[in-house]
Parts: C-alpha cells; structure tokens; sequence
C-alpha cells in the first residue's frame, strides 16, 4: 500500500514574513528620506550662505582695474612723467583658431615685427585669466589703427583698446634721474602685491619711477563681472572705480638739468648739484643718456642690444655708481682732518719741493709743479693745490683718522634718501685692504689717499654731498630728490631732518671755506678763470688720474689714448655767505680742470642771476 506525500503551505506565516519584511522596507526608505531631508536642511537652510557665496563664485568674478599712474614733475611745475592716450592691438587667445591663423589673418593688414610675435607667444605661456586679452601690438599710428578698423570684422578675437602709456618728453637728460617704467615681469610682481597688479602694464623700474612706485601706483579699482562657464564675461554687475596716483614733485630743476647735459658736449661724465638749505638734488645728469620711452612699451632686442654693448656705456648711471678718484678735490677735507687732529696749522709753514719722500733715498711722489712751490702754509696748500704738503700730512696722520674724518662726510658710504643704486664707493683702511687683498697697510698707500688717489672712490653723488656738507658748515641735509607727494612734503622716517657735523674748531668751517674762496680769486689759484661774477664762489679742482705714472715719468696727454687722459674734476659752491647751490663736476678723461669749472660757471650764472640760454624757455614751467 502506497503512501502519498503532501505539502501544506502556511500562508499565515508567509503574510507574516511578508507584512515584516514591507515594515523593514518602509522603515529603510524612512530612514533614506529623513537622511535625504536633513543634508537638504542643512544645505539649503543652515549652509544657504555658504553655497550661495561658492556659487557666486563661479559666476562672478572680481577684476582689478589699474588706476592712474601719478605725475612727476620738477621744482617749477613742469612735468617731466607724463601719461598719454596711444591705441594697442591687443588679441583674446580663445576666440582666435591659433597662432598660425593669426599671423596669417594679420599678414596683409599691418607689420608684427618678430620681437613682438615673441613676446606674444612668451605671455602666451604665462598665468592669466580666461578671456583676458594679449597685447600684440602696442601704440598703433593713425595709419595702423585705421587699417585695422577696416578689417575688424573679419578678426575674431582681435580688438584695438585705448590705454594711458608713460611719456617722458625731455627723453636722455632726464633718463637717469627720473628713470623709467617697463612691462611688469614675474620678477616684479615678487616686490609687489600681484593681485593689484593684475591687469596692469607697467611698473617702476629705476630712478624715481622706481623709488616711489608705491606712490605713483595708486590704488586699483574692482570690477564685478559675470562670466559663463567658459570664463567668458558677459556682463558688468558692479564698480569701484581705481584711486590715481599721486604727483610728486621734485627738488629737481628742469633748465638746470638740461643746460648741465648739454654743457658736458660730446664728454662722458657727470654733474650732481644740491641745494645746500635743504639737501635737494637740483640736477643729477649722466653722460651720455638714453631714450627711457623706449623701455616703456618693450624696448625690441635690436635697441637694447645696441645701449648694452656701446661702449660709451649709455645705461651705467655715472651719478651714482660712477666710480672715481676723488684727486685735489679731497685736499679740502684733508686739511680739515688734520686741523682736527692736531696733525696741521694755519699757521705752519711747510717747504714744498718738487716731491715728497717718504724715506730718504725711496720712491719720490710728484707734485703737479715740477719745482716746487717753495715756503707755503695751509691756506697756499689750497689755493695753489700743493701735493707734496698733502703727502707729508697723509704720512703724518696714517690711514686711521683720514678714514675717520673722511666718513663724517659720507664717503665710502651713500647718504642718498631716495633712489635705488647708489654706490658706497671706497673708503680704504687697513681692514678693508686686508679683507680684499690680504696685504697689510702701507704709509705709501697713505699719502696716496692723500691727494685723493690710490684705493679712493668716490662718486659724483657723494662728491656733490661732501661739498655741500661744507657750504652748510656742518649743518646739512642727507640729499633727496622728492620735495612733495600730493599736497605733502615728503618724509623719511626721520633721516629726512638736519644733521651736524661738529669740529674742534668751528671757526675752521670758514677759514676752509676763505682758502677754496682764494682758489678762485688769488692770481695763483688754481680755479681763477672763474672770476668775475657778482656773487661769491667757493670751489676746488681736481685732475684725476686714469693709470699710475712710474718714478720719474711725465705725463703727455698728445701721446696717450683719449681714454688714458686724466678725468677732470670740480667742486664748488655759492654764494658764499648764503650758499643756492653746490656742484660736482666731471669730464671723463677731459684732461684740463678748465673744462669743469667752467661749466660749472655757467650753471651758477643760471642759476643764481637766471642767465640761461633763450632757448631754455621751454622748460621754464612757472618759476619767478
């Protein structure tokens, strides 16, 4: 008998499991939206500012708008840093097809040098931002822009923008003085803030231009604007506009610059003058100059290669890193030194022969004056520029004091304020010789200095703040060429104030200043062709020396390179009594003090009595 299996299913269970198993689902899908919900809340509701902000972000973006570069003008209002409207073809990277396509697009409608196709490409590889045009070609003429207009249509991508460039209109007298602004580089943008840079041409590069590019820069503005997910603006949803830079004014005249370049002729060479009374730099000239527009938009490789490798040396600025010997221009401070020191007297007399020995038998240092100058004092020892009363006094004080006395009056040091670049010169010691040639000091190094020859280097700069440091007697400034920016006189965290420099003896003061009087006046002075004014002068010459001479060799200029002669020196002030100005002068290899000193007439003449050339007028701004 058979048995048949049966299966009883129990629905009860199975509605069981299923109504479990929905319950557990329901609860899952709960939990899901809850979850859901919440992020929603938090990101919508608590986190609504944040995204908002993010979100903005992404479609606004904040531009900085370069503001006005300020103006440099000189002490009488004319101006010698301009702005001027130009027009530049300038090209948007993603709307062009390439570069290829460009210059081919272009081939027929204007002249891209290569140089300018180069830097197009280098700024190609640089950071900036979506849609922010490329300068391709700056400062369109007339005849370009039109040109171009005409074929516009057809250019996508290529548009011609007005934009303010910097103008300098009195071009290579000024070049060092004033300096220049150049295309911004990624080495520039490390001194500066580069978000306010951003969208701006240029930047200060050297003179004062340089010094005070956080003045002439302003402060740049902000445009709000919209963009497309591509970066593309479309539209400006706000401004601020940009702050100008201020003006500054210089201590620096205009007429008093150009006459002095002009007075130097086809010469290499220098001429620094200060006012006395306040430690303004009236004119700071380096010969020969260059045209500083050139730098403005992007000097080409041709121009700069042709100023680099001149051998005139157009972009070596002689006024403050020129190095040279200061020669009998020193004897004034020397003799001041050894009245400190106890070492000389007005009243001594000293027989002055032909040379000086330091040792009975040993070498003979020359004086300028084959035979001598016979009995003389201090005073003659000026007037007539003895070297062998210098020699004897350098030899009596030893390099210790001179280097003393000597930095009271800024040499081997810059005292300069406000430019980039000065040069400490050279100031020698022993250390200093030890330290650069690990040679002990020697007393005929000594009498070297003595006569402002040997180790010694002094620049214009410094030889112009020496002298003035006498015309004020003691009581002077630290030169600077900035007088006011805005409508505020500039300062100088406290180096800007008067200083003093104390003697012994003050009553020495004048009577240095009597004797450099007398190189003028007295028949024997060395700078007597500058009698006959109707004001006071105060000076001394100097003829320094380019190589040594050996023991008993004469010089002869007539048998020597021009580059061999003798530099010519001059230092001087006046009027005496209430000192205008004070000068230094310098004719590279000019041979003959004259030359000098007579250009430095000239520019007392100017200055002092207003008796410049006619055709000066022009830079006459609106001084009295």
């Amino acid at each position: 008998m058979s048995h048949r299996h049966q299966n009883f299913r129990n629905y009860r269970q199975e509605r069981q499991v299923t109504r479990n198993r929905i319950i557990a689902s329901a609860v899952f899908v709960l939990l899901l939206v809850s979850v859901l919900l919440g992020r929603l809340f938090y990101l919508q509701v608590l986190q609504h500012k944040v995204y908002e902000t993010k979100a903005d972000d992404n479609r606004v973006l904040l531009l900085s708008i370069p503001p006005t570069r300020g103006l440099i003008y000189d002490r009488n209002g004319v101006v010698l840093a301009d702005n001027r409207p130009i027009h530049s073809l300038t090209v948007v990277p993603e709307r062009i097809k390439s570069v290829a396509w460009l210059k081919k697009q272009l081939a027929g409608v204007i002249n891209i040098t290569p140089d300018e196709w180069h830097d197009f490409e280098q700024k190609l590889k640089e950071y900036r931002r979506p849609y922010q045009p490329i300068t391709l070609k700056p400062q369109l003429t007339d005849a370009q822009w039109a040109r171009v207009a005409v074929d516009l249509y057809k250019l996508d991508g290529v548009q011609v923008e007005a934009q303010l460039t910097r103008y300098y209109p009195y071009g290579k007298a000024f070049a060092h003085a004033i300096g220049y602004v150049g295309r911004i580089t990624e080495k520039d943008l490390e001194r500066v803030n580069k978000q306010a840079y951003q969208g701006a041409l240029f930047i200060g590069k050297t003179g004062v231009e340089g010094y005070y590019e956080h003045v002439l820069f302003g402060k740049p503005g902000i445009s709000k604007v919209e963009v497309n997910a591509r970066g593309r603006i479309m539209e400006e949803l706000g401004k601020t506009p940009p702050v100008p830079g201020k003006s500054i004014h210089l201590y620096l005249d205009a007429r008093l610059q150009q006459y002095a370049y002009d007075l130097l002729g086809n010469y290499k060479g220098s001429v620094v003058a200060i006012d006395p009374n306040t430690g303004g730099i009236l004119a700071l000239v380096s010969k020969p100059g260059f045209n500083p527009n050139l730098f403005v938009r992007g000097i080409s490789s041709k121009d700069y290669a042709a100023l680099r490798n001149s051998k005139r040396l157009p972009l070596f600025n002689r006024a403050l890193r020129g190095g040279y010997p200061p020669a009998s221009t020193i004897k004034p401070y020397m003799a001041l030194a050894g009245l400190q020191y106890g070492y000389s007297s007005w009243t001594e007399r000293y027989f002055a022969k032909g040379y000086y020995q330091i040792n009975p038998g040993g070498r003979k240092y020359r004086d300028w004056k084959r035979g001598g100058h016979g009995w003389i004092n201090l005073q003659r020892a000026i007037i007539e520029s003895v070297d062998t009363y210098f020699y004897q006094l350098a030899d009596k004080m030893g390099i210790t004091p001179i280097h003393d006395f000597l930095s009271r009056f800024g040499f081997g040091k810059s005292y300069l304020l406000d430019l980039y670049g000065a040069s400490d010169g050279i100031l020698p010691s022993k250390a200093w010789k030890r330290a650069k040639y690990n040679q002990p000091w020697y007393t005929g190094d000594s009498v070297n200095v003595g006569i402002g020859q040997g180790y010694m280097v002094a620049t214009p700069m410094q030889m112009a703040t020496a002298v003035s440091i006498i015309a004020a007697r003691g009581h002077y400034y630290y030169p600077r060429m900035v007088k006011d920016i805005g409508n505020k006189p500039a300062t100088f965290d406290g180096k800007g104030g008067v200083h003093n420099l104390i003697l012994k003896d003050q009553s020495n003061w004048n009577k240095i200043i009597t004797a450099m009087h007398k190189v003028i006046t007295d028949p024997k002075g060395t700078g007597r062709r500058l009698q006959g004014t109707d004001y006071t002068i105060a000076g001394k010459t100097g003829t320094g020396q380019v190589f040594s001479l050996q023991d008993g060799q004469k010089y002869e200029a007539n048998k020597l390179a021009k580059r061999l002669h003798d530099h010519a020196l001059f230092i001087a002030f006046a009027p005496i009594d209430k000192p205008k100005i004070a000068i230094f002068a310098i004719f590279e290899n000019g041979g003959s003090a004259a030359k000098p000193a007579e250009l430095t007439k000239k520019l007392f003449d100017a200055y002092i009595d207003g008796k410049y050339p006619k055709r000066y007028d022009y830079l006459k701004g609106n001084s009295k």
